[in-house]
């Protein structure tokens, strides 16, 4: 699933904990998202709170995942040194996306090019799981039963949650389309 995938630092044994939805998670993405556009400027094009904290009521773990479209994510040199400034240490680099986060791990910080299917899938998928109960409530089953096993590291634990994520990505896309979806700004 992750091709030609660099983690940096390598595999990392972690439990994954799953925690009830806390409504502080909204004003800690937006204490990160200050300290991102104050290090990028014009750079930062977008910086969008997704994952599971992004959405009221569900369930996650407690790590912010925040979305960066920046204007070609190859081009490291124009908001890689910033962001290691800032406090970002880079974990993931694979083709179209990186993967920077914070020493304390409590924040992902996910780099993509403005306009690009990465952004556009998150994006999708979180408005998605806002709107439709059922998915929402089926998505936080699944996380909770994963929770039940032993992952040499969160990759694996996320490689699991795909068939789900294919299936809802689907309902996502026929919603998007059904309502002139898109990712707005």
């Amino acid at each position: 699933m992750h091709d030609r995938m660099e983690l940096i630092g390598g595999i990392e044994k972690r439990d994954i904990r799953i925690v009830d939805y806390n409504p502080t998670w909204p004003n800690r993405f937006t204490d990160q998202r200050a300290r991102i556009a104050a290090a990028l400027g014009p750079t930062a094009r977008r910086i969008d709170h997704i994952g599971s904290t992004s959405v009221p009521g569900l369930a996650a773990k407690p790590i912010i995942d925040i979305d960066l479209s920046v204007p070609d994510v190859e081009d490291e040199a124009i908001y890689r040194e910033p962001l290691l400034a800032a406090g970002y240490q880079l974990r993931v680099r694979e083709p179209g996306h990186r993967m920077m986060r914070t020493p304390e791990r409590d924040v992902h910080l996910h780099i993509c090019t403005v306009g690009s299917d990465w952004e556009r899938r998150h994006l999708l998928f979180r408005d998605w799981l806002r709107h439709d109960p059922h998915d929402r409530a089926a998505y936080q089953q699944l996380k909770h039963q994963l929770t039940q096993r032993n992952w040499p590291d969160m990759n694996a634990y996320a490689d699991a949650k795909g068939p789900l994520i294919i299936e809802i990505t689907a309902r996502a896309e026929a919603w998007a389309q059904s309502i002139g979806w898109t990712p707005g700004d």
